[in-house]
């Protein structure tokens, strides 16, 4: 995707700016490589979340500040047209063979149900409003959207159980937390865990009965947000912001089995389980390498250099590819699209 840069010099600015690379079949070769770089002039403030529609070739990408859903060739990576209508987009869900997609928006015009191939607008998704974060689950077909909290001004937050085909909600479950963050869901289980900013724990909620399970608290660092669960290890990682840790969970007991440093500014991790790693992403403008082999000795591989504000992604397993959001945030910084290679 994108025009190919030299491997041979990309390793080499990797080794000038100190970061390692690990031995591939006899030769220092970074596991991220950066191949494509599409810049979008005019954008402020920052990007959220991406999403992966693999039957029109399409990536799509919620541009929260600028109140838009960006649109790119998922191939060749070129910018194909702005989406407008929203007010503060930021989660997008993309379902196979689905007819609508839905975009969460916090703003009071509430979330959208939008024609997977025109991306005209077929219905409103009427929640409390804030809407933010989502989780699916493709065996009841039901996404689990974050609403409420203080953005809104709200004491509470409410985490609501939603048919994506139709907008209603099916069923909720009120938090006492004003600030609710990512989440992570079972394949083979009814367990959601969620990132409870404010009071810095973890929350365990089956998603049938909507019932809370378990509060875990998260001792290692402040400010959890992102989560990414690896269910076969039964281990949770939990990404913190004060200060940068990854700390990992075990998913039955909630205990912190070890934790390891992050980049500051992260906004999402992503756990690659076919290359046993861990990815995350950070504003600072790099991208922490985890190895994940050993779930309970976490280990950092490399910090591969991105551009500040690189702190959202999408993992792209079909096509070896970690893409990245650059966020300008309040700066007059380059708003770009950056596409690496996985090795």
């Amino acid at each position: 995707m994108f025009a190919c840069r030299s491997l041979l010099v990309l390793i080499f600015a990797s080794i000038i700016c100190g970061f390692s690379a690990p031995q591939l079949g006899g030769q220092n070769i970074a596991p991220l490589v950066l191949k494509g770089n599409v810049n979008l002039p005019g954008y402020t403030g920052d990007f959220d979340h991406f999403a992966i529609d693999q039957a029109r070739g399409r990536l799509l990408l919620a541009a929260e500040d600028h109140g838009t859903v960006e649109v790119f060739d998922l191939t060749t990576g070129k910018h194909l047209r702005t989406i407008k209508g929203f007010e503060t987009p930021h989660s997008i869900l993309i379902r196979p063979r689905a007819a609508t997609i839905l975009v969460t928006d916090s703003g009071k015009g509430m979330s959208k149900l939008l024609d997977a191939s025109t991306y005209e607008l077929k219905g409103v998704v009427t929640l409390v409003p804030g809407a933010d974060s989502i989780g699916y689950d493709p065996k009841e077909n039901v996404v689990y959207i974050v609403t409420g909290g203080k953005d809104v001004d709200m004491a509470t937050s409410e985490l609501a159980a939603v048919d994506p085909d139709t907008g209603k909600k099916k069923r909720a479950i009120t938090l006492q937390d004003n600030h609710v963050e990512g989440m992570a869901l079972e394949t083979n289980g009814n367990r959601l865990f969620i990132n409870l900013t404010q009071t810095n724990k973890v929350a365990v909620i089956d998603r049938t009965t909507m019932k809370v399970l378990a509060l875990w608290p998260v001792p290692v660092a402040e400010q959890n947000a992102m989560a990414a669960l690896d269910e076969p290890h039964h281990r949770l990682y939990v990404g913190c912001r004060k200060p940068g840790v990854v700390a990992v969970m075990n998913s039955d007991t909630g205990a912190i089995t070890n934790s390891v440093p992050s980049p500051l500014r992260s906004d999402q991790i992503l756990f690659d389980d076919a290359a046993n790693r861990l990815y995350s992403p950070g504003g600072e403008g790099f991208i922490a390498v985890y190895d994940t082999a050993d779930p309970d000795h976490l280990k950092t591989i490399t910090k591969v250099s991105s551009a500040p504000g690189a702190k959202t992604g999408i993992l792209v397993p079909e096509m070896k590819e970690l893409i990245l959001a650059v966020s300008p945030g309040e700066t007059k910084a380059m708003a770009k699209v950056l596409t690496f290679e996985i090795h």
